[in-house]
């Protein structure tokens, strides 16, 4: 029986003991902060992250994992018998997919080993569709399987926060379709979703309190219903509130297991401090 890897990229920013139990390898994304290079939840968790950002005169900027690191990563793991399925961040929101690409490129005739899944996700969204490949690794499937496992999660999964202020996004370059709410009313608490790998603008609430109801509302909207629903949070700084709407949504659509989990500092430079959301993920 062949041996499945399952690598995906810190912006899932599954939390450290689920990378454990399931054997996830995690390449990390890159923070560049005035002269520094930084590992994305390896150099600087979040806790620091908000800190810095905190206190700084500076804004940092992101890249992707570089293709060197992605060989390496693959190569390691084809090296100790693997095949290697790569689940990684929406090709739509980074270069990241690419630079995998490039990475399995360079490993010749080993890189037929590696699989490669644009996730069309990010945060735990991304990080729920690698935790279904990982588990039906562990279950005996082999890569065709397994890949088709991550892409049959890519269609029962998805995403909805509520973000503070859109500046964040609007620097980064991320905002995707949620453009149209730039320049609304400060007081007005916009809600996002994923779309089709991007960034899209859903509804503006006036209330950050009330922002968190219609999150509640649009997940059980998508999930009411469905078999072995999970749910997960992302939040930026933003801890209490997360874990309050993860309790009262996991309550009322009858989730069968909940994930509480951070962004990752890079995912945090896009989305900005506040963001609360949560990602969901059932069975057919």
């Amino acid at each position: 029986m062949s041996k499945i890897a399952i690598v995906t990229d810190s912006t899932s920013f599954l939390p450290s003991d689920l990378v454990k139990k399931h054997n996830i390898t995690v390449t990390p994304q890159v923070l560049i902060w005035d002269e520094e290079t930084l590992q994305d939840g390896v150099d600087i968790q979040p806790s620091e992250f908000y800190t810095r950002l905190k206190n700084s005169k500076t804004m940092p900027s992101t890249s992707q994992v570089s293709p060197n690191v992605m060989q390496s990563t693959f190569q390691g793991l084809v090296d100790k018998g693997y095949e290697v399925v790569g689940i990684f961040v929406s090709s739509k929101l980074s270069g990241t997919l690419q630079s995998a690409a490039q990475g399995k490129e360079q490993m010749g005739t080993a890189g037929e080993k590696v699989t490669l899944v644009d996730s069309y996700a990010t945060s735990m969204s991304l990080g729920l569709i690698a935790l279904a490949a990982a588990r039906a690794a562990e279950n005996g499937a082999n890569s065709k399987d397994t890949v088709a496992i991550a892409e049959k999660a890519k269609q029962n999964s998805g995403l909805f926060f509520a973000v503070d202020t859109l500046e964040f996004l609007h620097r980064g370059g991320r905002i995707g379709g949620a453009q149209r709410f730039i320049g609304s009313a400060l007081n007005l608490k916009p809600i996002l979703a994923l779309k089709e790998g991007k960034v899209e603008g859903v509804e503006r609430i006036r209330t950050k309190s009330k922002a968190h109801d219609r999150v509640l509302e649009l997940i059980a909207e998508q999930v009411t219903g469905k078999p072995n629903i999970c749910l997960a949070t992302l939040h930026a700084n933003a801890g209490e509130e997360a874990k309050a709407l993860l309790d009262r949504t996991a309550q009322q659509v009858k989730a069968v297991e909940t994930i509480f989990a951070e962004v990752s500092p890079v995912v945090g430079t896009h989305a900005g401090p506040g963001t609360v959301g949560l990602a969901y993920s059932f069975d057919v």
